[in-house]
């Protein structure tokens, strides 16, 4: 029988243990990536590089497996009980899927945005953007705390809009704001990658352009990967991308990545050049 650790003798962290210094951005790396739900494979041996300091985005039309790719990158997927799932995913090295690596590390340091935004409604705008330090389990005195939310609201472009009104609700925000308060609520963990799963599909175009803004601030910061459907978009924000398409029922595979200039201007598969000139999907 296994001996429970009480919850006293958890360490209990500083907020300069948030700011763990020396970690910054990491490389993630996917190493033959499959995966299923039940019997229905959706991915196949995807192998990609995002580079530390770059934004990477995932395209390709609906139902290639972008999603799920993103999921796994963060250990989201094994969630689903039919779920499964084969190949390594790299953090600096390291696999996030080692039987010795906890699901709430990788978590940690692998941050997840998605397409609808999903603060806490009822929750402070301040207390919205520390929550993930309760579920971290990561104390910081009062001090340490409004200047943590300062800095993770500006980073997010949201601190002049809301600096006078951080005790009300999360859910009186618009939509462009509670999504740019769930970027804030990821970065006050000091995630080292940030995945977007479409954050901008159901904001106007000025909540799009500042999230966009946010994205060229965040990448000294953190490594971004983004999946969109809007080829403008990732023409605009990524520095790299990764074409996904799954042909006549078969599983998603990547067809080509690369710079994504390269990707938009000199692509070197047919299919790429169809799909970003807007030929299908």
């Amino acid at each position: 029988m296994t001996a429970t650790t009480p919850a006293s003798a958890i360490p209990a962290y500083t907020a300069d243990a948030v700011r763990r210094p020396g970690a910054g951005p990491a490389t993630l790396e996917a190493d033959s990536v499959s995966a299923w739900f039940g019997d229905h494979k959706v991915l196949d041996r995807v192998s990609l590089t995002m580079p530390a300091n770059r934004v990477t985005a995932l395209i390709g039309p609906s139902g290639c497996g972008k999603s799920t790719f993103l999921r796994i990158l963060n250990r989201m997927h094994e969630l689903i009980p039919s779920a499964g799932l084969a190949g390594r995913v790299l953090l600096d090295g390291g696999d996030i899927y080692d039987r010795g690596r906890r699901i709430t590390h990788a978590r940690r340091e692998i941050g997840m945005v998605f397409q609808k935004p999903n603060p806490f409604p009822a929750m402070s705008l301040y207390d919205n953007v520390l929550a993930g330090l309760k579920l971290n389990r990561i104390k910081a005195g009062r001090e340490g705390k409004d200047d943590l939310v300062e800095e993770c609201l500006t980073k997010a472009g949201l601190w002049r809009e809301v600096k006078d009104r951080l005790r009300q609700p999360g859910g009186a925000l618009s939509g462009g704001q509670q999504q740019r308060l769930c970027i804030a609520r990821s970065l006050a963990v000091r995630p080292r990658v940030l995945l977007m799963d479409e954050p901008c599909s159901a904001l106007d175009p000025t909540s799009t352009r500042r999230i966009e803004e946010t994205i060229a601030d965040l990448k000294s910061e953190v490594t971004i990967v983004i999946v969109t459907h809007n080829m403008q978009q990732a023409a605009r924000v990524s520095d790299s991308c990764a074409f996904f398409l799954a042909e006549q029922g078969t599983p998603g595979v990547i067809v080509e990545h690369g710079d994504t200039d390269a990707m938009f201007g000199r692509p070197q598969d047919t299919r790429t050049a169809d799909y970003v000139n807007g030929r299908f999907g």
